[in-house]
């Protein structure tokens, strides 16, 4: 089975399912799931990992910033389900491509035409997707701080700043003059005022921004800092000793199964947030005390 699911649903988590925020989620994916019904096994999975975290690179984390308040960061998406959405219509891509006698030079080239079925019911699939991700961020966020509170042994106020941003998912846009789809992959909205999150790695800062606005840019910026090699050559270049003293003072795990995730297997953040200077400006620089590894 999965280990990152729930066995049983809490309550809680299955009413997050036809929360009115997000729309009646559990109705919407039964709908795309009727239409689809390859995507049925994955959809009758989706409540058990709903309020989940999900494994590599997601993380909840306990961060201070400059004046020593506390941050609770948590990265995560619409786990399983959101994948195999992806995955299942990109095979209908490529299907439509073969049906339609279209050649391209790589079959991962498919495309959904603007106005057919499947495009259509691919919007409607993200959007439920990016949807589900926010429910799964909330159920998290609101756990993360009743365990807080039960910790401390009293309540406390939340801060008047939340910053919640997708970075892997496609939006109608305008830009200049047109009205597009834009895809951000690793990447956040920074259209000017926006407030966005970039995360640096197990050890290293993180960075509350503010967009600027940049048209160059499509009002884009990075999402982190980014993979400097692959996991698989993160595990074979360093020891846990090596990761043990990058994150000498932090509170995570130090195990072998998160060697892939070890700060030196990442860019420099700070180098990485010099080369966009001119797509956001700083607001609040954060440093982990604490990070929890799915």
């Amino acid at each position: 089975g999965d280990r990152g699911a729930w066995h049983n649903v809490p309550d809680g988590v299955a009413q997050a399912m036809t929360d009115f925020d997000t729309g009646d989620l559990a109705a919407r994916l039964a709908v795309l799931a009727d239409k689809h019904p390859k995507i049925a096994k994955a959809a009758s999975r989706a409540p058990k990992h709903l309020g989940t975290l999900g494994t590599g690179n997601h993380f909840i984390e306990l961060c201070l910033d400059e004046v020593q308040s506390v941050w609770v960061m948590l990265h995560s998406g619409s786990r399983g389900i959101g994948n195999q959405i992806g995955q299942y219509f990109i095979e209908r891509a490529k299907e439509d491509m073969r049906r339609w006698f279209i050649n391209l030079p790589d079959d991962d080239l498919a495309y959904l035409p603007e106005g057919s079925t499947n495009f259509d019911d691919y919007v409607e699939a993200v959007e439920w997707a990016q949807n589900f991700a926010f429910a799964n961020r909330s159920v998290m966020l609101k756990a993360v701080m009743a365990a807080l509170e039960q910790a401390l042994g009293r309540p406390f106020a939340w801060g008047s700043v939340a910053v919640n941003c997708h970075h892997n998912y496609v939006a109608r846009e305008n830009h200049f003059g047109a009205n597009v789809w834009l895809t951000r992959k690793g990447a956040v909205r920074a259209r000017e005022g926006d407030l966005g999150i970039i995360p640096g790695s197990m050890g290293a800062r993180s960075y509350i921004v503010r967009g600027k606005g940049n048209a160059d840019s499509f009002h884009t910026c990075s999402h982190g800092a980014g993979r400097a090699m692959s996991r698989a050559e993160a595990k074979r270049r360093f020891s846990l000793a090596d990761h043990e003293k990058a994150t000498e003072g932090i509170e995570c795990r130090k195990d072998k199964d998160v060697i892939d995730e070890t700060p030196m297997a990442y860019k420099d953040i700070d180098a990485v947030m010099a080369a966009q200077s001119d797509l956001v400006e700083v607001v609040h620089t954060l440093r982990q005390v604490v990070c929890v590894k799915g």
